[in-house]
């Protein structure tokens, strides 16, 4: 599991993480993300139906290298196991169409899961499919006892994800978007909760 960080809250310490496996659901794989995937990530990001709701820290207009330039931070952030970072690929097709990423609370920011997802692929359950693979592998596999999430709360859709697996919103916040100024969700998902909902749907 490689070596504990220290973290100021109980029961949940930092590690580094393990490497990265390949997650399978009836319809998608999620695959680790590789230098390959730049061009294909350049190709989708730049849609205002995916960036308006991503903090103001995304540059916009996206720069025609911004995909690469993110790249290289991202792969070193997966190198060094303090990140997951899975490219969102259709069975049957290797070429990414989103992507899904996972971290570790750090004790301060309530925030440990993101993901987008082309939006010709939106509104067929596809990102639940997704967020459910991941939200299962840091449960069962790495042991974690929650999930801090978020979404701007206007963002319905990215809601309806935390909704469906049973998290529960505890608090608001003022946060910028690349849309402008506006309010941020933050939602809290237990183990005992996803179990839960889990059960329900099975």
């Amino acid at each position: 599991m490689g070596a504990l960080i220290d973290c100021p809250i109980e029961g949940m310490a930092l590690v580094q993480l393990p490497p990265i496996p390949t997650l399978e659901t009836r319809r998608l794989i999620l695959r680790p993300l590789e230098e390959r995937d730049a061009s294909a990530i350049q190709q989708l990001f730049p849609q205002w139906q995916i960036v308006r709701w991503l903090t103001a820290s995304v540059p916009w207009p996206y720069p025609s290298d911004g995909a690469t330039r993110n790249m290289g931070e991202t792969l070193e952030q997966l190198r060094r196991g303090e990140k997951y970072f899975w490219a969102i690929t259709l069975k049957g097709s290797d070429e990414l169409r989103g992507r899904i990423d996972l971290w570790p609370f750090d004790g301060q920011t309530r925030d440990m899961r993101g993901f987008w997802l082309d939006p010709k692929l939106q509104g067929l359950g596809l990102m639940t499919e997704a967020a459910n693979a991941v939200t299962a592998y840091a449960f069962e596999e790495l042991k974690w006892p929650f999930l801090y999430l978020t979404n701007a709360a206007a963002n319905r859709a990215s809601a309806r994800v935390k909704e469906k697996q049973g998290a529960v919103e505890i608090a608001r916040e003022p946060f910028s978007y690349v849309s402008g100024d506006g309010s941020r969700q933050i939602w809290l998902l237990t183990h005992e909760a996803w179990l839960t909902r889990k059960a329900a749907d099975e």
